[in-house]
């Protein structure tokens, strides 16, 4: 991308004592942490910590019982979700969900649709400064294509490229809204370990290139460990870590969970190995 196109944001996300109740289920209690505008910021945990909830609760999916969660001077909770998007968040998800029947670009135009100002009437008719906006868009998300690797895929249909690729159709997705926080679930999830180096050096890029926060939940210890600025360890729906990777990995209460929820090995070790255990 031209550095016409890089943003550089000032705005932190901060998450306030946020708790979020099913019923007589906890989810999470009372979690808060922030994170600076510009880093990587992972949240992992074992089992049920509660990590997709947050995720959740940070693209307006789920309502909190109690708390806040901030994007700058902007309050989040209580919102749905377009507003959230409005604002600048946008989500990668686990499970894909792309049409594999659309090219690429097609797909990455689905994502400009809340940037869009000419109307239905005038996209219908093809009036000129529908044709206009359409050529600015097609022209960004080609650009965005090419950061991501995937130039020559444009008018290649999502269902047969390969699993990786589409991860990566996933995330260039979310890029062309163009968001100022990027929520990443688990975008290493099924891919090997040359897809896991590309995306993670991929991760970077959209850090240092356009200076997008980026928040991720995934599993891949050695991946976490090695992009993350700051690890934010859930349990229990409790926030029981936050800080460095090398702070996170040496915390005693973060390795008893670990070794809590029936993983053969503490965060160090499973970063070692590039593998720890990871659900929703």
């Amino acid at each position: 991308m031209s550095t016409t196109q890089l943003r550089k944001d000032v705005r932190p996300l901060t998450i306030d004592n946020v708790t979020v109740r099913f019923g007589a289920l906890l989810a999470l209690s009372e979690v808060s942490f922030s994170v600076e505008p510009g880093a990587v910021h992972a949240v992992i945990g074992p089992n049920g910590a509660g990590k997709s909830t947050m995720f959740n609760v940070l693209s307006g999916v789920y309502e909190v019982s109690e708390g806040e969660v901030r994007f700058g001077d902007e309050v989040l909770t209580g919102r749905k979700p377009h507003q959230i998007a409005r604002l600048g968040v946008a989500r990668a998800f686990q499970n894909i969900a792309l049409s594999g029947s659309q090219t690429v670009v097609q797909n990455l135009m689905l994502g400009r649709h809340r940037l869009t100002t000419a109307g239905f009437v005038s996209a219908g008719l093809r009036l000129p400064k529908a044709r206009n906006e359409e050529k600015r868009h097609t022209a960004r998300v080609c650009e965005i294509a090419e950061f991501l690797e995937l130039g020559n895929k444009l008018h290649v249909p999502v269902g047969v490229l390969s699993y990786g690729d589409q991860k990566r159709v996933e995330v260039a997705r979310a890029l062309s809204t163009e968001p100022r926080l990027l929520l990443l679930d688990e975008p290493v999830a099924g891919m090997n370990a040359e897809e896991t180096a590309r995306m993670a050096q991929t991760v970077l890029e959209i850090r240092d290139a356009l200076g997008i926060t980026v928040i991720l939940v995934e599993h891949d210890m050695g991946m976490v460990m090695g992009i993350a600025d700051r690890v934010t360890v859930l349990d229990f729906g409790r926030r029981i870590a936050d800080g460095t990777p090398d702070e996170v990995q040496a915390d005693p209460e973060v390795i008893r969970a670990y070794l809590g929820s029936g993983d053969e090995t503490d965060p160090a070790a499973a970063a070692a190995h590039g593998t720890a255990e990871e659900t929703p």
